[in-house]
């Protein structure tokens, strides 16, 4: 399967700001991407690459005073496959996880362990460990909170999430992360592009995703609270303990968003479908076309 996936962003300044973007596709899936144009900005400004602690491709740049864009068009080859689903995938004893697994049980800046411990030992503490008691926190957190572009607010913390039964992927994502971490399961934050295939065209806007991974029986398996149901395509562009560490831009200096545009459709049947209710599929990259 190829996946035809991109960005363009604009922002105002009303001074020269450095910037920090994380929008790269992560490096494990390089390697599958058939085409694509360079990260291209508009005026033309340098770049340069480097990789933060959890292998995230993180850009530097200084958007210049006035207007600024940033645009990238790909196609990725994917195996067209779902998430992997293993019932009968067990927990990894506290004592006997691997080093990099044991900041993933630690609370965060959004995930505030220490405010739900109680509750989650509560409310799964006699469900069978493993692959059911995650898949039970994740059913949850999909039946507590409702979902809506509406209540997005870049504060929000799990705990906040669960009192007031509202959010956006990256609220559902920071709940399920919570409860795992409270029952001693390492757990970390994902984003990335989810477009709707194999599935019905959701009639919300396009954004780019956001859903957790899950240390279980040796290797991290995919959970995503908020569709709850195994998705075809995801591809991923960063991990990290929670939002704090994936800011798809990071300003060192006040900035206005202008435009964000988002597409990733399967580029096999693109000509013979219709567009995604709500979604801005123009491309304003042509080098793919």
């Amino acid at each position: 399967m190829l996946i035809r996936l991109g960005y363009e962003i604009a922002i105002e300044c009303d001074q020269d700001t450095p910037i920090v973007s994380m929008l790269d596709i992560r490096t494990e899936r390089q390697g599958d991407i058939t085409r694509q144009t360079e990260v291209l900005t508009s005026p033309e400004v340098p770049t340069s690459l480097y990789f933060d602690i959890y292998g995230n491709a993180c850009r530097r740049f200084v958007a210049p005073a006035g207007g600024f864009r940033i645009m990238y068009d790909a196609i990725i080859e994917d195996s067209g496959l779902p998430d992997e689903v293993n019932a009968l995938a067990r927990e990894v004893p506290v004592q006997d996880l691997p080093d990099e697994a044991l900041g993933f049980l630690l609370g965060s800046r959004y995930c505030e362990t220490d405010h739900m411990s109680n509750l989650a030992w509560q409310l799964f503490g006699e469900i069978p460990p493993g692959w059911a008691r995650v898949q039970a926190i994740v059913d949850y957190v999909h039946n507590r909170l409702s979902f809506g572009y509406g209540y997005a607010r870049a504060t929000r913390t799990a705990a906040q999430a669960h009192e007031e039964r509202v959010g956006v992927c990256r609220d559902f994502a920071h709940l399920a992360i919570t409860l795992c971490r409270c029952m001693n399961i390492p757990a970390r934050y994902v984003n990335g592009y989810l477009g709707d295939i194999g599935v019905p065209a959701d009639p919300a806007p396009m954004d780019f995703s956001a859903w957790i991974e899950v240390f279980l029986d040796g290797k991290w398996y995919t959970f995503d609270a908020r569709h709850n149901t195994p998705r075809i395509g995801r591809v991923v562009v960063a991990r990290g303990r929670d939002a704090t560490d994936v800011p798809l831009l990071h300003s060192f200096g006040p900035h206005r968003l202008s435009l964000f545009k988002i597409w990733t459709y399967e580029q096999d049947s693109h000509s013979a479908s219709p567009p995604f209710h709500g979604i801005d599929r123009t491309v304003g990259i042509e080098a793919l076309a």
